[in-house]
């Protein structure tokens, strides 16, 4: 009898754990698409800094953790590539986990790089961040796009 009793309710509160769970996915896949604007295209340190939690691990070799270490790269970013834009062309979520694809152009007219950014949540707050880059060539092997 208790299966039975523990089964209808597992099945009885799923839609709502699905639906709670999908509504995060999206409040998560928004608050790193807005940090990202901020952040990246805007290089707005202090905008973007609402939205890291209270630790900020950095997987990129290139960045210290914390976030003096994304304000350390935004700095540099802001000097040395004022006119660097990037277009998020794909966001996807996975529970806690943000990535997106994006197309980083660090000066006008350049090619530019094929980048996915991936994401960790906690409680709504950005936690943690791996990236991964691949320069985009002058010719391809194939007639598909990196986008």
């Amino acid at each position: 009898m208790f299966r039975i009793l523990f089964v209808a309710a597992a099945v009885a509160f799923a839609p709502a754990a699905f639906a709670a769970d999908a509504r995060q996915m999206e409040e998560n896949k928004k608050a790193v698409t807005e940090f990202y604007d901020l952040a990246i295209n805007q290089k707005n340190f202090e905008a973007a800094a609402k939205f890291i939690g209270p630790r900020y691990v950095q997987h990129n070799p290139r960045v210290a953790d914390g976030p003096e270490g994304l304000k350390a790269l935004l700095d540099i970013l802001r000097e040395k590539f004022p006119g660097a834009h990037s277009d998020i062309k794909r966001v996807f979520a996975d529970g806690d986990y943000v990535i997106l694809h994006v197309h980083s152009v660090p000066t006008p007219g350049a090619r530019g790089n094929a980048i996915v950014d991936i994401f960790k949540l906690e409680d709504g707050k950005i936690v943690e961040h791996w990236d991964v880059r691949q320069e985009i060539p002058e010719q391809s092997a194939n007639s598909n796009t990196m986008f």
